[in-house]
Formats: structure tokens, C-alpha cells, sequence
């Protein structure tokens, strides 16, 4: 058992706020350690519906602070993520029964002037009875409207903040619980599962769902704020229609559906929004995908089979109870909450928030604990880029990496650079990358994700790391887990 460290900040949890704020507080001369019970972006961080956006329909309920608050980070995370992070066009198509053009021309003109845009057009209405727009819609639908949004892979935005943390001076433990925290001494004294103890200045407790089990039975700290987990379902079926433009459908029910190209042979449809009573393990059930699939198949030419669906995912949001009755009102903004009595050490939690948001949010953590903390540097995040898009510094960086590996097959080098930017060499090496598993999946890769990236499993691999697992066999599955479990 190890003894005596003493650390500025302890972060439990290895979702992206959590690493987020590993990230940020690293870099402003902060010892930082970040723990996490399972796999960085294990639980709902992984689980999203892979947007970043400023939340339009979160107009409806006026949360106008938190969707401005979301289009300044939009354009800060294509600057600083552009490898993980694309642009894309999103078409609302009009049923006038649901909302009317009024209404939906005034939410469109506030998203496009809320915050300022350097990158992405704005929003306009379209003809839906012609090319490109008309694709994938049934002919009855003749007028809509398209703005613009992003796509980011969520998981490996979580990988990215920790790595960058970890190069920075963090220390991150993955499959490592906080047991239990006392306050002692002015500090923080921790029992980890791996049965070190350390201690710490302050903590921050950004569990995600389990904010407030943490609180309760880690830390010691009952709070009267209110947690309301509701679970989001996902389905993936193979591509709908063609085009790079995703679909905003307006459901009956007055919740909207998206539907999202995806790994570009699929097509991602969601999400739901269902109370549940606890985080663990959340399944997709046959309604959700019912439900899912109908909502889609009331405007697609091509009607969604439920018997279609290749891969369904479900997460659990931690979403601050602002009194709501209904779960899709509920609002999407984070809360901090510090508990910091004179004299003792500071405890900070995180409640609800979005994967949009998680930059601003650190930013906002770290300014809370700012007073604990009088040497700690300024913030810094909104200018670096994190590991892999710092395309600007290489701006030939793509067609080196492309030429560097002309002999590889074109699926391994177009992977690698997708997942890794360009960092892609450092995965790749020599350009002896041994087996390739299939879907551009390669031994050294593998490798890397395991040596590098705190991967542990099949499922890590395959689902986290990269999503080569919906592109394989089975058989190519259990052979990556084969190797691995070696």
C-alpha cells in the first residue's frame, strides 16, 4: 500500500467531464489525479447521441443561457478537436400541425445569433421536392429548413482530454475506485480499491450518474440537491439514405428524433428519454426501439425495420431536478455545487451538464476552486488544441500521413488518422502493424490502445477506442478479444 501523496486534486470519475477537468487543472500546474471505477467513457459519455450542439430544442423551454452558452463552445471544439469533431447540416422537414414555420423560423434565427459563428453556415429554408435535400424523405414533405450542427466521437473525446491530461503531469487510473474520503487535517484522505491512500487539497466529484452515491457514501457529504437519471436509447441500422446530411424529425409526441450518418455504412437513430430508478447496466428495450424506429419511419421513404438494427446502446444522464414533470423538459444545464466549511478541504460535484458543454464546465469548476488554489495558472483550453488536431502547426499533416503509408491498405491509414489525427504516425510506427483484424483494425493498434490509452478489453477496443467492432464478424470480434485476453 502506498503511503503519503499528496495531490492538488483528486477527480473521481473518467467521463468527459471528468476528464475535462483533469485536462484543464493539469495545465494550469495542478497535481491532478483522476480515478475511475471502469473504462475512461465507460458509462453515459459513451452513450450520447455523438452531437455537439447547441441544443435547439431546449429554445422551446427558454434555456437561452445554456444554448449560447453551447454554439461559443461548438465553434472552440472545431478549432481544438477538429479530428474528433466534423460539421454537419441538419434538416428540420415542416408538419404544421407539430409547430408552425413561425416558430420554428424565430428558434432558427436565435441559434444562428445566440453566439458567433467563424465556421458554420447558417440555417435557411429548403425545398424538400429536389436534390440534395430530397433524399431519404417521403415525396409528401415539400418545405423545410437546414442549420448547421456537429459530430464528434464522443468516447475518444474522452481519451483525447485524458491523454493530454496525463502528458501534462496528471496521473490516471482507470478500473480504480475511490473506496472512501474523510476530511482530515485540511485535507482529503482517500482509500483507493487498489488499496493505495492518498490525499488530496480538494476534491471534485464528477461521477456522472452516481454523483450522488458518491456524496452520500464515498465522501460523507448528504446534499438536498436532486438527481433525475433518465436513461437516452440509441439504434443503428445500415445507411437509410444517401447524403452526409443528418435529419431533426419533429415526433408526434412533441420530442424530436435524430438521424445521423454514422461510421459511413450506418445510419444512427435517437434518442429516448425514460426515468429510470438506477444507472447500472441501462438496457434498450423493444419499445424504445419501436419507438425509435416509428418516429423515423414517419418521414423516411423507406420505412426502419426494428429487425434492421445492427448495434443499440443505452446511457444513463445525471440530470440536475429542476421540478420538471417531464423528462424531455428537464433541463440539459450543469450545476456545481461546493462544499468548502472554513478551514477544511473543498469538495466540488458536478450535476448534469452535456458532452457540448464540458470544456466551459471545467473552466467554470476550476474558477469555483480558484481560492484554494491562489498560484494556479489562468484558463488555457479554449486555445489548445487537444492530441491529433493540431492541424495547424502540420498543415500538410493528412496527405504525410497518406503518402508516408501509400503501401498499407488504404482502411488501416484512413482509421488510424480518424482516430488518432495527426498523432496517426505514432500509431503506425514503421508500417509493420502485424495482424490486421479486419475494418482497419490492426495488431499494433491494438497494441497502442492498451499500452497508451488504458484500453483493457475487447469491449474497450471495439466500442471505445474505435467502433471497428460494428464493422467485424463475429468471428473477427472474438478473435480481437482472443488476442487481447492473451
Amino acid at each position: 500500500m502506498r503511503r503519503g501523496v499528496i495531490y492538488d486534486l483528486l477527480v473521481i470519475g473518467g467521463g468527459i467531464n471528468g476528464a475535462g477537468i483533469a485536462r484543464d487543472a493539469a495545465g494550469r500546474g495542478l497535481a491532478t489525479l483522476l480515478v475511475e471505477r471502469g473504462d475512461l467513457a465507460g458509462a453515459t459519455s459513451s452513450a450520447s447521441s455523438k452531437l455537439i450542439h447547441g441544443g435547439l430544442r431546449y429554445l422551446e423551454h427558454f434555456e437561452v443561457r445554456l444554448v449560447a452558452e453551447a454554439l461559443a463552445e461548438r465553434e472552440i471544439l472545431l478549432r481544438v478537436a477538429g479530428h474528433l469533431a466534423w460539421p454537419v447540416r441538419f434538416l428540420m422537414p415542416h408538419v404544421p400541425e407539430l409547430r408552425p414555420r413561425w416558430m420554428i423560423r424565430v428558434g432558427l434565427f436565435l441559434y444562428d445569433h445566440l453566439a458567433r459563428r467563424s465556421v458554420l453556415p447558417g440555417s435557411q429554408a429548403v425545398r424538400l421536392d429536389a436534390p440534395p435535400y430530397s433524399s431519404g424523405l417521403q415525396p409528401r414533405l415539400k418545405h423545410g429548413f437546414v442549420y448547421s450542427d456537429c459530430r464528434v466521437d464522443d468516447s475518444r473525446l474522452v481519451v483525447a482530454n485524458a491523454a493530454d491530461a496525463r502528458g501534462r503531469g496528471a496521473r490516471i487510473l482507470v478500473r480504480t475506485a475511490c473506496i472512501s474520503a474523510r476530511r482530515e487535517g485540511g485535507l482529503w484522505r482517500a482509500t483507493l480499491s487498489s488499496g493505495e491512500e492518498v490525499s488530496a487539497r480538494a476534491i471534485v466529484n464528477a461521477a456522472g450518474p452516481w454523483v450522488k452515491e458518491v456524496l452520500n457514501e464515498r465522501l460523507g457529504q448528504p446534499s438536498r440537491d436532486a438527481v433525475r437519471l433518465v436513461k437516452g436509447s440509441h439504434v443503428v441500422v445500415p445507411r437509410l439514405y444517401e447524403g452526409d446530411h443528418a435529419f431533426i424529425l419533429q415526433n408526434d409526441d412533441r420530442r424530436v428524433v435524430f438521424i445521423i450518418p454514422f461510421e459511413e455504412e450506418f445510419t444512427l437513430v435517437g434518442t429516448t428519454d425514460v426515468p429510470v430508478a438506477t444507472a447500472e447496466s441501462p438496457q434498450v428495450s423493444d419499445e424504445e426501439v419501436r419507438y425509435l424506429c416509428s418516429a423515423a419511419s414517419r418521414y423516411l421513404a423507406r420505412p426502419v425495420d426494428p429487425a434492421a438494427v445492427r448495434w443499440s446502446y443505452a446511457g444513463v444522464r445525471p440530470l440536475y431536478d429542476d421540478g420538471s414533470a417531464n423528462p424531455s423538459a428537464i433541463t440539459r444545464d450543469y450545476a456545481l455545487r461546493l462544499d468548502a466549511p472554513p478551514g477544511t478541504a473543498p469538495a466540488l460535484s458536478v450535476i448534469g451538464g452535456k458532452i457540448t458543454t464540458y470544456r466551459r464546465l471545467a473552466e467554470e469548476a476550476l474558477k469555483k476552486l480558484s481560492s484554494h488554489f491562489p498560484a494556479m495558472k489562468g484558463p488555457w483550453t479554449a486555445a489548445v488544441e487537444l492530441p491529433g488536431s493540431e492541424f495547424a502547426k502540420r498543415a500538410m499533416a493528412r496527405h504525410e500521413v497518406f503518402e508516408r503509408y501509400r503501401d498499407l491498405p488504404e482502411a488501416i491509414v484512413r482509421g488510424a488518422f480518424r482516430r488518432h489525427g495527426v498523432e496517426a504516425p505514432i500509431v503506425l510506427g514503421d508500417g509493420r502493424v502485424g495482424e490486421h483484424y479486419g475494418a482497419g483494425l490492426t495488431e499494433r493498434e491494438v497494441h497502442y490502445f492498451v499500452e497508451h490509452e488504458w484500453a483493457n478489453s475487447a469491449e474497450d477496443v471495439l466500442w471505445r477506442r474505435s467502433k471497428c467492432g460494428l464493422h467485424m464478424t463475429e468471428a473477427q470480434r472474438r478473435r480481437v478479444a482472443e488476442v487481447i485476453g492473451r
